[in-house]
């Protein structure tokens, strides 16, 4: 009997990249090699014009494509208990580590499962860091590599404006990021990206060439300041950006549908000789918090229509909506109506659409974020600048897709000081959502003089945590009939706990050695049965990191073994190689 091996090598980017090409044009790929002369007819015989083209390049760009499609090797993602909270109930995930690490750890585990995804990266400030992605160099060839002669081996460093590839680092720093991160949203999935005017032009550029331009959502103005006061001579910044991209179109924007695409847009009426087919999407909710002003009713031929949930728009907006036949009313099996918009694939032009988020936000401010985490540390300012909860809310509610659901994972992988997490479960508070989170963090030590460390935290990561439980423990107390996750599991980046054939090159196992004394030969020193299981479905699909582990207990007093102590032997002793 043939079984299945468990490969050292967690994810094959470049040979996926293939396949998704080959379902696209099956002529350019033969024999699992790209034929880039068959894929250009494929695309028409595009000849360029000798090197010239409209592209976003920089000084490291082919390095930082090249780290986006390396494996991640010899690492894994180790359970801290000690800093976890109800680890045996909770989905969500707390991980410290660089996030480039822990995206390629997560990608096969969470592939296509992250239906949202915010990040409020480190803006290129010439005071902020950059992460330092070179992880199998030594110093001597990091520096000869980078230029950075006076760096002393950290795994961040300070990117100063002097220096004569300010943009660039920055730049190759995120790009490989966002690469990795795309694989994990769902197709459905949204990213939200905070960032200034320094980089928005630059990061707007990466995200169209990582997303695709027709993915684009929306620019969104956030204003995050009040004005300076009028002693202030100058303009003054009070605004920053938000982008928001799908992984694909919300609509699909091509002339040919495809079988999804007909589908969502296969209904028509008298609009449709101009506007096309539409889709349509409820207009009551339970997302938007307790609004009186949203529970009124309407009428429909005769009929007096009561929300059981709340309206989504205003009255005056609904009415005017009916009046111009952009509403469905469908009456169902218990009498009540499902009351639809229509969302139709073309405008009053015969222009095609887009997604129409909100593309101004007056507020919340900075400073209400100041004023979020002083409230959880008895006024003390232990993290500057973080994000208002409620901002985060507000993007967690907005319904793109047309979708109302409440159950998904959030993924936040420059965490901060975890506002997100804080923001998911307000959320899930008010409406009973099940949304889970994943958040991920570099444990950036805190400088002494700072009060994070004189309060007692060396790290960003700890600030975090303690956040996390403080903000749980206080929703809890303020709503104590919640049914909220208010635990999170904790995991680290950490060195491999098996001994892989390919980095001891010890060849095949020998089965006999292994049922004597299998954790000499197989497993790192030290290393506990849980380790093992964990790194075992970091390699796995759907099977997330939040499963529940369990006990098994034998007859006859033979005592405790571990659920997960079973699933290793089992696999051992059917040969499982460790390729």
């Amino acid at each position: 009997m043939e079984y299945k091996k468990v490969q050292q090598r967690m994810n094959d980017i470049v040979g996926d990249n293939v396949k998704k090409l080959a379902q696209l044009f099956p002529s350019a790929v033969k024999d699992g090699e790209v034929d880039f002369d068959a894929l250009k007819e494929e695309l028409g015989q595009f000849t360029e014009v000798g090197s010239e083209k409209y592209e976003l390049t920089w000084a490291g760009k082919k390095n930082a494509k090249k780290i986006a499609q390396e494996d991640i090797v010899g690492r894994t993602l180790k359970f801290i208990p000690e800093d976890s909270k109800n680890a045996d109930t909770t989905e969500n995930l707390y991980i410290e580590g660089d996030n480039l690490e822990v995206l390629k750890l997560l990608r096969q585990n969470y592939y296509g499962a992250i239906k949202m995804i915010y990040i409020d990266p480190p803006y290129n400030t010439g005071n902020d860091f950059v992460y330092n992605d070179s992880f199998g160099m030594n110093k001597e060839d990091l520096d000869i590599a980078e230029g950075n002669i006076d760096i002393t081996g950290e795994r961040y460093v300070v990117n100063g404006k002097s220096h004569n590839k300010y943009h660039a680092n920055w730049l190759s720093m995120m790009y490989p990021r966002l690469k990795v991160a795309k694989d994990l949203l769902t197709d459905d999935g949204i990213i939200f990206v905070s960032i200034d005017d320094i980089e928005v032009k630059n990061m707007i550029k990466i995200c169209d060439e990582i997303f695709g331009e027709e993915n684009r959502i929306e620019t969104i103005v956030w204003k995050n300041k009040y004005g300076a006061g009028a002693k202030t001579v100058g303009f003054i910044s009070v605004h920053e950006y938000i982008l928001c991209y799908s992984k694909f179109p919300i609509f699909d924007l091509t002339s040919e549908l495809d079988e999804e695409g007909q589908r969502r847009f296969n209904k028509q009426d008298d609009k449709y000789a101009v506007r096309g087919g539409y889709m349509t999407q409820p207009l009551m909710t339970n997302s938007l918090g307790d609004r009186p002003n949203l529970m009124y009713t309407i009428e429909y031929n005769g009929i007096t229509i009561v929300p059981h949930k709340q309206w989504i728009w205003g009255k005056e907006r609904l009415l005017d909506a009916i009046s111009k036949d952009e509403v469905e009313f469908n009456l169902q099996s218990d009498g009540s109506y499902s009351v639809r918009s229509k969302s139709y694939l073309y405008d009053e032009n015969g222009v095609i659409r887009r997604g129409k988020p909100v593309s101004i936000l007056n507020g919340p401010f900075n400073q209400e974020g100041t004023q979020d985490i002083r409230k959880l540390f008895e006024d003390k300012s232990v993290f500057d600048f973080t994000k208002p909860s409620a901002l985060i809310e507000f993007l967690l509610s907005l319904q793109i897709n047309g979708n109302e659901s409440n159950d998904f994972i959030v993924m936040d992988f420059f965490s901060g000081s975890a506002t997100t997490a804080q923001a998911v479960m307000k959320l899930n508070c008010k409406d009973n959502g099940k949304r889970k989170w994943i958040m991920v963090q570099l444990d950036e030590k805190c400088n002494e003089g700072t009060n994070a460390y004189k309060s007692g935290f060396s790290n960003i990561a700890e600030i975090a945590k303690e956040r996390i439980r403080r903000a749980g423990e206080n929703l809890k107390q303020e709503n104590p009939e919640a049914d909220i996750d208010i635990g999170f599991k904790v995991f680290r980046v950490a060195d491999t706990n098996i001994k892989w054939n390919s980095l001891i090159n010890m060849g095949q196992l020998d089965l006999n050695q292994i049922e004597s004394d299998p954790d000499s030969i197989d497993f790192m020193p030290g290393v506990k049965d849980v380790d093992i299981v964990y790194e075992l479905m970091l390699r796995q699909k759907n099977v997330p990191l939040s499963s529940k582990m369990e006990r098994i207990f034998f007859r006859g007093g033979i005592g405790v073994l571990i659920f997960m102590r079973i699933v290793i032997w089992f696999a051992l002793k059917q040969r499982l190689q460790r390729n």
